[in-house]
């Protein structure tokens, strides 16, 4: 019998998320005030990101996140003019001089394998090896081997399958009738969109090994015949056509934002006139400030990905860029959202 995508779980597993998106962040943290003393530099200099790079030697995509979890947990305040300034719990507890310093407790943690990747991930940039592996691999390459894209997409597919429900009816489908879900993995979230939506059909775009075990997945849930799949490097490869809704769930965060940009202007190139882009993700909010379990989050993704969360401002002009037009943001479920744009007629 096939999976029923349509059932809803008589629980909420947000506790459960949040655990494991938020488990690096306390190693950033450690790498920060621990390694670089960065509170207290920065009480006695506020100054911009490229500032704050600047002196310490960072790199901005991963100093981005540093600051943002710093100004979600109320430990750095963003001022108008763009500078960033310690604020007095931080001040008081997270300087060295200061005599209610506790920076010695976490100094305790100063020697854990995934400091010493943050502190190297901030200086160059490069992600580390996933779960600080010692096989060399960042995720990117590491997708590449079967193994290792076995696992993942089995971790990503339960994770999406709660998910995927919240994002089949938070995009306003219409009567829009061919998704592509672009990097789609498992194909979860095509399957679960075309068993909410029967007008839909869907195929997934994903590169081998994991084009494979998306086409068994999806033949397991009695969906072949609605969701099909295309092999290729999104990155590289031609994009399939004939499609009027995009999809990317789970898919911008692991890229920097010229990537991303190149991402949104192929999305917009291939897609039919007057369909939709959406984008399903970890959003951080407009002044990046939060929410604290996002900032967190994005500690994972700058450690072992060459993205981040994103900001809904950084995407609307992302979007913009790209030529689409009229985003709209929507909170979903686990701290997660869609945002969506269209593409003229």
């Amino acid at each position: 019998m096939s999976e029923d995508l349509r059932r809803r779980p008589a629980t909420d597993p947000l506790a459960i998320y949040r655990y494991r998106d938020g488990l690096y962040a306390v190693d950033l943290i450690t790498a920060a005030i621990v390694h670089l003393d960065f509170v207290s530099w920065l009480a006695e200099h506020p100054s911009t990101l490229a500032d704050i790079c600047g002196h310490f030697g960072l790199v901005e995509r991963p100093a981005d996140v540093l600051v943002t979890l710093f100004a979600a947990n109320g430990w750095i305040e963003r001022r108008a003019d763009g500078t960033c300034a310690v604020t007095p719990v931080a001040c008081e507890f997270l300087s060295a001089a200061s005599s209610w310093s506790l920076v010695p407790y976490y100094a305790s943690l100063a020697d854990r394998p995934l400091v010493a990747d943050f502190l190297s991930v901030l200086r160059t940039g490069r992600p580390a090896g996933w779960s600080s592996r010692s096989d060399g691999f960042d995720w990117h390459k590491a997708m590449e081997q079967e193994a290792f894209a076995r696992e993942f997409t089995a971790a990503m597919d339960c994770r999406g399958r709660y998910l995927a429900q919240a994002v089949a009816a938070a995009v306003p489908f219409g009567d829009r009738e061919r998704l592509l879900d672009i990097g789609g993995g498992s194909g979860i979230y095509a399957c679960s969109i075309a068993a909410h939506h029967p007008h839909l059909s869907a195929a997934v775009f994903d590169q081998p090994p994991v084009d494979q075990l998306a086409a068994r997945l999806i033949a397991e849930r009695g969906l072949s015949d609605r969701v099909t799949v295309h092999a290729g490097n999104f990155l590289d490869d031609d994009w399939p056509r004939g499609y009027d809704v995009h999809l990317f769930s789970n898919v911008l965060h692991d890229w920097d934002a010229p990537d991303v940009a190149m991402l949104l202007e192929r999305s917009f190139a291939a897609l039919e006139p007057g369909g939709l882009v959406a984008i399903h993700d970890a959003f951080i909010n407009a002044d990046k400030t939060g929410p604290l379990a996002v900032a967190e989050y994005s500690a994972i993704l700058m450690h072992s990905t060459q993205g981040k969360c994103y900001a809904t401002s950084e995407y609307e002009t992302l979007l913009a860029a790209a030529g689409f037009v009229e985003p709209v943001f929507r909170e979903t479920v686990a701290d997660r959202g869609v945002m969506v744009a269209r593409k003229h007629a």
